[in-house]
């Protein structure tokens, strides 16, 4: 049995943002399943915590951190979810706010969080075997394990694991940080340590110090090394490359499944999809589109950004439905632009087109189930979670072939009939419009080989068991 500590900023279903919040519940509830005991530590935000779940918490202790010259409280609150025990940190001063991230003071409210928890171990009767940290909020961990508590027998022997779920955000600050709020010397600000050009960063911080570091799919970890997707670190990422691991994420197959989800209204299965007939129908009507069987309907669920390809559906979209009986639904927020013009979409294809510019789960639901194809022409996808979904509820997957989705998605060949949806490899809207309008062809001409997609597609099993797997290979790669 391996002992995991698994540290993030932000665990559904408590609270999330991204993919992040998702893995950090389902990974270690797999972990857990196959034997391992493993805790989970994470901020306190108590205006975004559901009080189903306040109402359970209890007070573990508290003690004062020393973040540089500053004194702060950390209380330590606890509830079991399932079989995992995860512990939140409490401060209100730098969690007891509207949002998650954002604020200019991150730097500081985070360089508490990791003196905190490091902090908190000493006090538990729990030293891990195996520190997991995931995105720059705690990639520090494995810097201070190495510099500020060395001096800690019983920390001698953890081990540290990185997994980058982004890449973009990577937490660079003034030099000053290191002193200021973490305690420390200059020692670790050089090249092949936390030193960016003259800042320091939090991630190749972790990059330099942890025992190995994972990205969330194999591509993503070979793309990152390029200049292309490095974000400015792929020298660093490099030089690491012997440490430098893909693993897929997963998606909680319980969660979300078609033959059971109660947010459908029709259930179905890979074997009987005639409930997806009905469930199409009934977004349509919810959506106030013609309630047309006949008609292939598209699905985008994002955040609607440039990294997720937002403005190659905007640039392609007056073609694609001038020149196509199609109908396209959307999901999401993000810039406003790309809002405002999906909205004007709307307006002007008021038969074809439907815009929700909010986020809604089980609305989300319903959209994977009742359409028929799903656009998730990202720029980068370090992993990507949507495409699985949708693959698991038959909406087949429109996508660039890069990252998570290359390993997930296996392009249709009208030849041998295998794949599991369509892929493109140049980024452009041009290009984007030819694969929806090849996808809207093989709906409305080939019956058959469309069935037959759907059926490879929901066929496939991205249960998060086989990557916690993986990470358990991992595990005791680093152990020895």
């Amino acid at each position: 049995m391996t002992k995991i500590l698994f540290a993030a900023a932000e665990a559904a279903p408590f609270y999330k943002t991204g993919g992040l919040g998702d893995v950090a519940y389902a990974l270690p509830k797999a972990l857990q399943r196959a034997g391992n005991d493993i805790r989970v530590v994470v901020p306190y935000y108590p205006t975004k915590m559901p009080a189903a779940y306040t109402e359970q918490l209890t007070d573990v202790t508290n003690f004062t951190v020393a973040v540089g010259w500053r004194q702060q409280y950390c209380g330590i609150k606890t509830l079991l979810l399932g079989k995992v025990r995860y512990y939140f940190i409490d401060n209100l001063y730098y969690f007891g706010r509207d949002g998650l991230y954002g604020y200019a003071d991150d730097g500081e409210r985070f360089a508490f969080f990791q003196l905190a928890l490091c902090e908190m171990m000493a006090r538990f009767d729990f030293i891990p075997d195996v520190l997991h940290v995931n995105d720059w909020h705690t990639a520090f961990v494995p810097v201070l394990l190495r510099d500020k508590y060395q001096w800690i027998n019983d920390y001698r022997a953890i081990k540290t694991v990185l997994t980058i779920h982004n890449l973009r955000f990577q937490g660079v600050f003034d030099p000053v940080v290191l002193s200021d709020l973490f305690g420390i010397g200059m020692a670790t600000w050089q090249e092949n340590g936390t030193k960016y050009f003259d800042q320091v960063n939090f991630l190749k911080g972790g990059i330099n110090y942890a025992d190995a570091i994972n990205t969330v799919s194999p591509s993503y970890a070979q793309e990152i090394q390029t200049p292309a997707f490095g974000e400015g670190l792929d020298g660093t990422l490099r030089q690491n490359a012997y440490k430098l691991h893909g693993i897929l994420n997963g998606i909680d197959n319980e969660l979300y499944d078609p033959a059971t989800d109660t947010n459908l209204a029709a259930n179905y299965t890979a074997t009987d999809r005639t409930g997806k007939a009905a469930d199409k129908q009934a977004l349509q009507a919810s959506l106030g589109l013609p309630q047309r069987k006949e008609v292939p309907l598209f699905a985008m669920i994002s955040r609607l950004t440039s990294q997720k390809g937002a403005q190659l559906l905007v640039a392609t979209l007056d073609d694609f439905l001038v020149r196509h009986d199609a109908q396209v639904v959307v999901l999401g927020t993000g810039d406003p632009d790309f809002e405002q013009q999906l909205r004007d979409f709307q307006v002007r294809y008021p038969g074809q087109c439907a815009v929700r510019i909010t986020f809604n789960e089980a609305l989300a639901q319903q959209i994977y189930a009742g359409s028929d194809d799903f656009l998730m022409p990202s720029a980068f996808e370090p992993s990507g979670l949507s495409q699985m979904m949708a693959m698991r509820y038959g909406s087949i997957p429109v996508v660039h072939l890069v990252g998570g989705l290359r390993d997930s998605v296996q392009p249709y060949n009208q030849y041998t009939g295998a794949g599991t949806g369509f892929g493109f490899d140049n980024y452009s809207s041009v290009v984007l419009g030819e694969i929806m309008s090849y996808a809207y062809r093989i709906y409305h001409e080939d019956a058959p080989a469309w069935q037959q997609l759907q059926q490879q597609a929901m066929a496939q099993d991205f249960d998060w068991r086989h990557s916690a797997q993986d990470y358990q290979r991992l595990y005791q790669q680093v152990i020895g």
